[in-house]
C-alpha cells in the first residue's frame, strides 16, 4: 500500500505534495494549533499529540480496545477531554455495550448542551 494511501489520502498515493499535506495538519495538531480530531483507525494508536480536546468516532470502531486507543487521543498528558462516537447500527451498540462492561464506564448519549469546562483548560 502506498504510503499517501495509508495516510489517507486515497488516489494521491505517494505524491510529495499528500506528505506534505498530511504532515502539515500533523504539525498543526502538534503545535496545538488544532484541537478537535475526527478519528479513525489510522490515528487510533501510535500518535501522541498532546493537546487534542475532542475526538470525534465518525464510525464505530470494532473493539473495545480500537475504541479505547482512539478516545484515548482526547484529554492526554493530564489535560481534559471529550470524545464523540456515532452509534448507527446494531453491531456498533454491541461494540459499545463491551466498552461500557470492559472499562467499566458508563456512556451517555450526547445532549443538547455540553459544558465546556468539561473538555477545555480554564
Amino acid at each position: 500500500m502506498a504510503l499517501g494511501s495509508m495516510l489517507g489520502f486515497g488516489e494521491l498515493g505517494d505524491s510529495e505534495g499528500a506528505i506534505k499535506l498530511w504532515l502539515t495538519h500533523y504539525k498543526s495538531f502538534k503545535e496545538g494549533h488544532k484541537r478537535i480530531l475526527v478519528a479513525t483507525d489510522l490515528v487510533g494508536r501510535g500518535i501522541d499529540i498532546e493537546r487534542v480536546n475532542i475526538v470525534i468516532n465518525y464510525d464505530m470502531p470494532d473493539s473495545a480496545d480500537t475504541y479505547l486507543h482512539r478516545v484515548g487521543r482526547a484529554g492526554r498528558f493530564g489535560t481534559k477531554g471529550l470524545a464523540i462516537t456515532f452509534v448507527a447500527s446494531a453491531s456498533d451498540s454491541e461494540v459499545l455495550n463491551q466498552v461500557q462492561a470492559r472499562f467499566e464506564v458508563d456512556i451517555k448519549e450526547l445532549p443538547e448542551q455540553i459544558d465546556t469546562s468539561t473538555y477545555m483548560p480554564s
